[in-house]
């Protein structure tokens, strides 16, 4: 069974690599994407089953990606921790997402809820 697919949208290489690292402890496999555009290039091709998203992103801003993502029916089961130092932005996607996590964010928070958010395979004998 192959583990669980996480892309992470963070434009901080320092800051996404610890997200990665967290993700992947929590048994995902993941793919860091630096900006916007390459996101939004990648889910044209995938189905990731979480998502952690940085709110504010060149080129193409996170909130643009969430709206994408969630107005595409095939990616309607895909997860979204929304990461954000902008609490008041953060406030605005609430119902969208399905965790937020305020910025400066640690690796144990990240796993936690990557652990949470977690989907469950049924295995069929």
């Amino acid at each position: 069974m192959a583990s669980p697919y996480a892309m992470v949208v963070e434009d901080d290489p320092q800051i996404a690599a610890l997200f990665q690292l967290a993700l992947q402890d929590a048994g995902y496999q993941t793919e860091i994407m630096d900006n916007g555009h390459k996101a939004q290039a990648n889910l044209v091709f995938t189905a990731p089953d979480l998502v952690l998203l940085d709110l504010h992103l060149p080129s193409l801003d996170g909130s643009v990606l969430l709206r994408q993502i969630r107005s595409q029916h095939r990616l309607m089961h895909t997860r979204i921790i929304l990461v954000t130092g902008d609490a008041a932005g953060a406030q605005r996607f609430a119902g969208q997402v399905d965790s937020t996590l305020h910025k400066p964010v640690g690796y144990e928070e990240v796993h936690r809820v990557a652990r949470e958010l977690m989907p469950v395979f049924v295995v069929s004998n």
